[in-house]
């Protein structure tokens, strides 16, 4: 199997919990995040409003210079039929992608990835851009980050710089 992994010998931290209970426990890591996923699912339209409400303004608070991946999640339950008759009795709908993608590029996210847990679809590839957006953060000093850029804005020569695939 093949992994990512940073050719340098230092960590990519990085912190992924966005429920109430663990409030006080991000709030003491998030300073020290080189890279902050949000994640909402995506057949949950309270938890993408929560997003907008809630957890991109503690983000920025605790860590405003780290760079925010939006990560969709569930994304195999978009079309299951259960969920949808589900939220079509609440009169809701699945966030689309392409409102998920406007929220990222109109708060200056890095980018934004669905994935599902189940079916591992995209999964490896949230994984993989948030080692990278971490390590290009690491980089610099934490006060002199420029604005994130799109993952997928990097050249193959700076990935291998950073990689080793086994």
């Amino acid at each position: 199997s093949r992994s990512v992994w940073p050719a340098s010998p230092h960590a990519v931290p990085f912190l992924l919990c966005c429920q109430d209970e663990f409030d006080a426990l991000w709030q003491a890591c998030c300073p020290k995040a080189d890279v902050c996923l949000l994640c909402f699912s995506v057949v949950a339209p309270t938890s993408f409003q929560n997003i907008v409400d809630k957890w991109y303004p503690e983000v920025r608070r605790h860590c405003p210079s780290a760079p925010v991946l939006l990560v969709g999640t569930q994304s195999d339950l978009r079309q299951d039929v259960k969920v949808l008759i589900a939220l079509s009795r609440r009169q809701k709908k699945p966030v689309p992608p392409t409102a998920a993608r406007s929220l990222a590029r109109n708060l200056g996210m890095a980018g934004y990835v669905e994935c599902s847990a189940l079916t591992q679809q995209n999964l490896k590839e949230v994984f993989d851009t948030a080692i990278v957006l971490g390590l290009r953060a690491g980089e610099g000093s934490k006060g002199q980050r420029g604005p994130s850029s799109c993952i997928w804005a990097l050249s193959k020569d700076w990935w291998n710089k950073y990689v080793c695939v086994r």
